[in-house]
């Protein structure tokens, strides 16, 4: 039986089928085979992070922590950068500081964790562990100090390569550090606690945040692993995080290393890898006029990290994390390729990116366990300034929704059939250029009787286009005959998009507490209209509604 979706205002143009050729709409039919089932769900958007560690115990900071701590689901992982970088709290962008090691006039470490602590401590009050990463270079151990940054401007972006890059010039004060850092958060969190987080050795040390060479980052790594180990034997260690998926022959070289090479903290043969990180990045470009996404470059990065370590038997089944994932390389830019991620296109890349990342884990059978989204807030901001995040200002963004989203989903993946045509081999070979792409991600939570299904509306290009008609058919349901409740929710220009009530307003930068009370609401992920009955007749059922241009929508159908 076919159920008719519509809004208040727009019955009767949503309640009449298209006519053939209406250039308002296309047909789309998507299947949805209740019955097939292709495994559990697995959980991948479920990591985020940031550069600037000292956003965490701020406000806005705390307030988009809370919100991500109270997303449904699995355990949520947060990563930052500069947890060692030298200072006192200070920070811009790209930029942050804690002050976990000094040294005295002797040369002695002196250890404080107050600024650490802040920051793992404002995490696990919101449920959240820490995906901690070791880095960078603390002044008073770099070789390179001369150029350490200090208290860089905080609407500046500072550099990546200053004197936190550089190596040690003490590999044993280095491997101390990370072991009195280990064993302080053992004694404060507890070993059972500590256990669960994943510990990663640097970030992108095969581009200018490591001014040193792949064997020096080895190095780097076996010491690291060794102090964590040390305190923790149990411990989650892994890495290369490495830039542009295997950053060329970085990341084989890096699994050759952990497999057969000579450890050089230990002298024995290999190291420790509990995980295999690395960095996937999209291409927008601005083009006449526009942004156009390039979904293709990051599933490239994707495709190619993953060709490498199904390469090696000993470490294929080791879970993979895509320490950053995301549509582009810096999330403190805001060039006009960048003007995406205000609205609807990036929720619509997100929903649309994540299915397929598993489908190409699934061609080369490897254990793809997450994709981190390099996204948070950014203080001392006015309203949607235009850097790559899920809040801005303390109002959320359509993409935070897509998450909330994601994290309704659970149990096993169904399959889906149908839609525009689009796959992730299809996107590989050249992005969604022509038609857009119109699918679907489902699943059945047998435990409770419920299956969500996720349907997006994406397309590169940021133009407007006409909407799809979508037929969303079930078959095989494990209800023969009876009613089930329906309940959509739905991001697109009307629904949980603060950012389009805001330019409604006359995009105000210094809102009113009425503009705020609003937006902050508009930043709410909303149902699309009350619930309703779905009829479910031998087995099957048909839903009929009309999905815009980069919108998405979450069906929840309880049986």
């Amino acid at each position: 039986m076919k159920l008719l979706l519509f809004s208040a205002g727009l019955c009767l143009a949503l309640a009449i089928t298209p006519a053939r050729g209406d250039t308002n709409f296309f047909p789309v039919t998507l299947e949805v085979h209740a019955g097939q089932s292709l495994g559990p769900l697995t959980p991948t958007w479920r990591f985020f992070g940031y550069d600037e560690a000292d956003y965490t115990y701020m406000k806005d900071g705390k307030k988009l922590l809370s919100e991500l701590g109270a997303l449904e689901g699995p355990q949520v992982f947060i990563r930052c950068h500069h947890l060692l970088t030298s200072g006192d709290g200070a920070y811009s962008l790209k930029f942050s500081s804690t002050s976990a090691y000094k040294e005295d006039a002797n040369g002695n470490p002196v250890y404080d964790w107050s600024i650490n602590d802040k920051i793992f401590d404002t995490y696990l009050a919101r449920g959240l562990k820490p995906y901690v990463e070791i880095g960078f270079m603390p002044e008073a151990l770099s070789t390179h100090p001369q150029n350490y940054p200090q208290h860089p401007p905080v609407n500046d972006r500072a550099p990546v390569d200053g004197g936190q890059a550089y190596p040690p010039k003490d590999y044993a004060k280095w491997e101390e550090l990370v072991y009195q850092w280990t064993k302080h958060c053992v004694a404060r969190y507890g070993a059972d606690e500590v256990a669960k987080w994943y510990w990663e050795t640097w970030n992108e040390p095969n581009i200018s945040y490591w001014k040193a060479s792949r064997e020096d980052y080895f190095k780097l790594y076996d010491y690291s692993v060794a102090g964590v180990r040390r305190a923790l034997p149990n411990a989650k260690v892994g890495g290369p995080e490495t830039a542009g998926g295997p950053g060329g022959h970085f990341l084989a070289e890096f699994l050759t290393h952990c497999a057969t090479g000579t450890n050089y903290a230990t002298g024995r043969v290999g190291s420790p890898l509990d995980f295999i990180s690395f960095h996937a990045k999209g291409s927008p470009q601005w083009v006449d006029g526009h942004v156009r996404m390039g979904m293709a470059h990051q599933f490239e990065n994707i495709n190619d990290a993953f060709s490498v370590i199904a390469a090696f038997p000993q470490f294929k089944g080791l879970p993979i994390v895509i320490g950053e994932s995301d549509p582009e390389g810096c999330a403190a830019c805001n060039d006009p390729q960048d003007g995406y991620r205000n609205g609807t296109l990036y929720a619509s890349y997100t929903a649309a990116s994540f299915p397929r990342e598993l489908e190409l884990a699934a061609r080369y059978g490897v254990n793809f366990e997450g994709a981190l989204t390099w996204a948070f807030e950014f203080e001392d901001q006015p309203p949607f300034a235009g850097y790559r995040a899920l809040a801005s200002d303390g109002i959320d963004l359509p993409v935070l929704n897509v998450f909330r989203m994601f994290s309704k989903m659970s149990g096993d993946r169904v399959a889906v059939e149908g839609g525009t045509g689009y796959d992730a081999e299809k996107i590989l070979d050249g992005g969604v250029r022509t038609t857009p792409d119109v699918n679907a991600l489902a699943a059945y939570d047998k435990t409770k009787s419920q299956f969500t299904v996720l349907v997006w509306h994406y397309h590169d290009d940021d133009v407007p286009g006409p909407d799809a008609a979508v037929d969303l058919v079930f078959d095989q349901l494990p209800l023969k005959n009876g009613r089930a409740t329906l309940t959509q929710y739905r991001i697109d220009a009307d629904h949980s998009n603060a950012y389009e009530t805001w330019l409604h307003m006359g995009s105000p930068q210094m809102p009113t507490e009425k503009q705020y009370s609003q937006l902050e609401k508009a930043g709410q992920l909303v149902q699309f209209g009350k619930p309703l009955k779905l009829f479910i007749r031998d087995g099957k059922a048909d839903i009929h509604f009309i999905l815009p241009c980069h919108g998405v929508s979450l069906f929840v159908i309880n049986l």
